[in-house]
């Protein structure tokens, strides 16, 4: 049976796999800016190599570039001030916490300029926690607890999104027995379609978040879900109403879904602010920009971003004949995504030989690549199928390709970390791996499966480095477990 051999393409890659021309490169839009191999061949990020970062702190291991975070703020701040400056003389920034939040991410913000998106009460408690003035945090979700729209009007937020009509109620009813008024921005649900996974795509109609535009709702009047709680809003004495909220999605490339959404919210702004006889200060433009998690992947720079959507705004506004109300961003993945790599060590490999769709009689090797964390620490591939990318990061290699696969160590057959990547034919037991892209939603999103600890996440920058979250130990999670007493 024929038997596929040396630096040739496999049949078993998706489309738009190639075969790197150099297996020890780093494709730069994937890494933290000081990522880099030194001259031993190890990578290392913010001077240090992830050998010595293995030995100090063990593997699994988030490997955070502090440097890196603050730019990639640095820059939203920057780039949206400078574009909306002649429209609404800069933007508000928001970091979306979902993404990526510990008290020590939550300075760095602060101090690089931005704000805080908040959606829990948790979230709330480490911003609380790090000492973030409260008019420059948000809180979002969509079934917000009474103890925690308290929180929020305890804290002075900023703003409260309101998801939906009930929530609208309970919280001006909650903040004005309190003799408040909250300070609330509505969500709303444009239709716009973005171009992601159906379980990130949030502005359609038919999900869980938001406020529909459409014109059928259950009003007598036949107003919009969205238009109602404008009115129910303006009318509240508990409610101060800020202005409105969109987010289209998550992990977009295109801007034509950015540039629709605000087009329709700043005509749905309009609308309501003359029938209703209303000024409505600010809108929110959501985040959702993507990043580079293989080498196909193509984002914009925070620039290029922010000048397509200031063309947008300032020409609708010009035509509507409005001044355009203040506009807010709330990027996360852009910001933490790029940051962070997720160190492993190898443990045991193993090929398997899989059919070749369309081929009759021929197989081809797929390489089984067990790293010692898997799913609990990267929940996305076996979520919403994300791709992933991995590379030898404890030394140099001038092996072959082979196709491979890395997963982790959990019993769980959907327990992959990257499907699909060519690493070097002498991949081995102890070999340390990096998997870059893990800023967003994999720390945030990990578990505790088959009772493996959550890793800690390192902070470096020039030369040294900080666990700024512990990783977790077998002690932590028996010290929950109220069966049998710890003596």
């Amino acid at each position: 049976m024929p038997v596929q051999t040396g630096n040739a393409a496999s049949p078993l890659a998706p489309d738009w796999l190639t075969v790197p021309a150099d297996l020890n490169a780093l494709h730069e839009p994937m890494w933290a800016g000081s990522v880099q191999r030194n001259d031993d061949g190890v990578l290392t990020v913010g001077g240090l190599d992830v050998a010595a970062l293995k030995e100090q702190f063990g593997t699994p291991l988030f490997v955070m570039d502090e440097a890196d975070f603050r730019a990639r703020a640095r820059a939203f701040k920057d780039a949206f001030d400078a574009a909306f400056q002649d429209i609404c003389g800069g933007v508000d920034v928001y970091y979306a916490g979902k993404s990526f939040l510990c008290t020590a991410v939550v300075k760095w913000v602060e101090e690089e300029g931005l704000r805080l998106d908040t959606a829990s009460g948790g979230e709330l408690a480490v911003a609380a926690r790090a000492g973030i003035p409260g008019e420059r945090v948000a809180l979002h979700g969509n079934n917000k607890s009474d103890a925690e729209i308290n929180r929020a009007l305890d804290m002075g937020l900023g703003r409260i999104v309101v998801d939906s009509l009930d929530e609208l109620v309970r919280v001006g009813t909650i903040a004005h027995a309190r003799g408040q008024q909250a300070k609330v921005m509505l969500r709303l649900t444009p239709g716009v379609h973005a171009h992601t996974h159906e379980f990130i795509a949030t502005a359609h109609e038919d999900q869980k978040f938001g406020l529909s535009m459409a014109g059928d709702s259950t009003d007598k009047e036949g107003l919009s879900a969205a238009e109602e709680a404008v009115a129910a809003a303006s009318a509240h004495p508990g409610i101060e109403l800020l202005g409105l909220h969109c987010h289209i999605g998550s992990q977009i490339f295109e801007p034509d879904g950015f540039a629709l959404a605000a087009e329709k919210l700043l005509r749905f702004l309009a609308a309501v602010q003359r029938k209703y006889s209303i000024e409505l200060p600010e809108l929110d433009l959501g985040g959702g920009y993507g990043i580079a998690y293989t080498p196909v992947d193509t984002p914009r720079p925070a620039a290029d971003i922010a000048t397509a959507m200031a063309a947008v705004v300032r020409s609708t506004c010009a035509e509507l004949g409005i001044t355009s109300p203040r506009i807010s961003i709330e990027p996360g993945r852009a910001i933490v995504g790029s940051t962070t790599f997720t160190l492993y060590e190898v443990g045991t490999l193993k090929t398997v030989r899989v059919d070749a769709e369309g081929q009759e009689n021929v197989t081809y090797p797929r390489r089984y690549v067990s790293v010692d964390g898997g799913m609990s620490d990267n929940a996305r591939p076996v979520l919403y199928d994300a791709d992933y990318s991995a590379i030898l990061a404890s030394r140099t290699s001038t092996a072959s390709p082979q196709l491979s696969r890395v997963v982790g160590k959990h019993c769980e057959s959907g327990d992959i970390v990257v499907r699909d990547v060519y690493l070097p034919e002498d991949v081995a037991a102890g070999d340390l791996l990096a998997v870059p892209g893990t800023g967003a939603y994999c720390w945030a999103l990990s578990s505790n499966y088959n009772y493996l600890a959550r890793p800690g996440v390192v902070a470096v920058r020039d030369g040294y480095a900080r666990l700024i979250v512990r990783g977790e130990t077998e002690e932590d999670l028996l010290n929950r477990d109220m069966g049998v007493p710890n003596d």
